[in-house]
């Protein structure tokens, strides 16, 4: 792929796709970025050709970045998901691309962990069947199956930035948290690390909070529902198919489980006008939501800021620091300098054979940052400012360097 120079900051066109709210815009604008396209819809066919000259585009969960949309867009340099989730973009053909994709693990946090517990409280009232009956002229006043919050267990599988914070926010109503996680985890309050068997075994209410990977898919099913109180909630605020709904709409109907709560979904209609269909609806003690967990304003401001904030300081310095796909470099100011990033596959001989192009051409290097993963490397080079024709020909020569994915040079 052939190299190229820095733009201007009033010719780099950034597209931003879903709402995206408005605080990334500001920031963009602050930053000296005028050239903004913002749309309401995600992205598909008919928009698909704003990509052939964004530089930078930002998607939300319904915009799906394949590897053949990645290849359509030549000009990309960034990708900025702003949400939580990364699974929309084939992240891959990304890297492959020399394209760092960024998210936001932590803007929504809160907001999410509020909803869950909320549902908590709701289900193990029963206040979705009460609703119900009371709108359809029902007065169904009773105490059974319903339960306080307080004494009772909650179980966490994925024990991330938001399960660790709902594990907080229980405590403080008196429960009692368990969470089960893959990785060890440092238990913040009172929370225990437990097997995930005892955790489905003990636990009134299980909320889910981890990524779809294979291991994760389905991985509550209905041989893992049957391990669970027949009194126990189960919540799912991570990703769709992390819950077999079918085996779950069985296990309410037949009162294996005393209700639910989901906010994602195997298939989710890709824009407002689609219609949202799930075997779920209609049951009793189920609350289903359209995937709003992070849908606050608060959350989405600050949505707004940390995914734009990391994709102006890869534009403007070469930071990937927290970039989910790729090497991570944290790097310092290069005012007075040029600034030439790197980005090839990850094989022997590639640095040599770049530092040898320097020495040849007697230009001296003030500093160099470089970072590898198992597929590409990462370097990043502060030389002596050259003349145009100079670093023309230093361009030429990095080009032609075995394995190069792509460059960029920063005055």
């Amino acid at each position: 792929m052939t190299g190229q120079y820095s733009l201007s900051k009033n010719k780099i066109k950034v597209v931003l796709f879903e709402n995206i709210h408005p605080s990334a815009v500001n920031l963009f604008e602050r930053a000296g970025y005028s050239e903004i396209i913002c749309l309401k819809e995600a992205l598909d066919q008919k928009n698909l050709e704003l990509l052939q000259e964004a530089h930078f585009v930002g998607i939300r969960s319904a915009s799906k970045l394949t590897p053949e949309i990645i290849k359509f867009s030549k000009k990309l340099v960034g990708i900025g998901c702003y949400c939580i989730g990364t699974n929309q973009v084939d992240l891959n053909q990304a890297a492959l691309s020399g394209i760092p994709v960024f998210n936001a693990p932590y803007s929504n946090t809160r907001s999410v962990a509020e909803l869950v517990l909320a549902e908590i409280i709701l289900l193990f009232r029963q206040i979705p069947e009460k609703n119900r009956l009371c709108h359809a002229g029902v007065w169904q006043k009773t105490a059974s199956n319903s339960f306080e919050t307080r004494g009772k267990t909650l179980g966490v599988i994925g024990y991330g930035h938001i399960g660790s914070q709902l594990g907080i926010l229980a405590e403080s109503l008196g429960m009692r948290v368990v969470f089960y996680d893959i990785e060890a985890k440092l238990a913040l309050g009172n929370a225990k690390a437990v097997d995930l068997g005892e955790l489905l075994t003990h636990s009134d209410a299980i909320s889910c909070h981890v990524p779809e990977t294979p291991e994760t898919y389905q991985m509550i099913n209905a041989e893992r529902m049957a391990m669970m109180k027949k009194t126990a909630v189960l919540i799912n605020a991570s990703r769709g198919h992390v819950v077999d709904t079918e085996a779950l709409a069985e296990a309410i109907k037949s009162q294996q489980l005393l209700g639910a709560a989901l906010d994602v979904f195997p298939e989710e209609p890709g824009s407002l006008n689609e219609p949202f269909k799930n075997s779920l609806q209609g049951c009793s003690n189920v609350l289903l939501t359209p995937h709003i967990g992070g849908s606050t304003q608060e959350a989405q401001l600050n949505i707004g800021l940390e995914v734009t904030e990391k994709l102006i300081k890869y534009s403007d310095n070469g930071s990937t620091l927290s970039a989910v796909n790729f090497p991570e470099v944290s790097l310092p100011a290069h005012t007075g300098r040029t600034r030439l990033m790197h980005v090839h596959y990850n094989r022997p001989g590639v640095m040599n054979a770049i530092n040898e192009i320097f020495s040849k051409r007697n230009i001296n290097v003030s500093g160099q940052y470089l970072q590898t993963n198992n597929q590409i490397g990462y370097v990043v080079i502060d030389i002596d400012s050259p003349n145009l024709p100079a670093l023309q020909a230093l361009k030429e020569d990095l080009n032609q360097v075995q394995n190069t994915i792509r460059f960029r040079v920063l005055f």
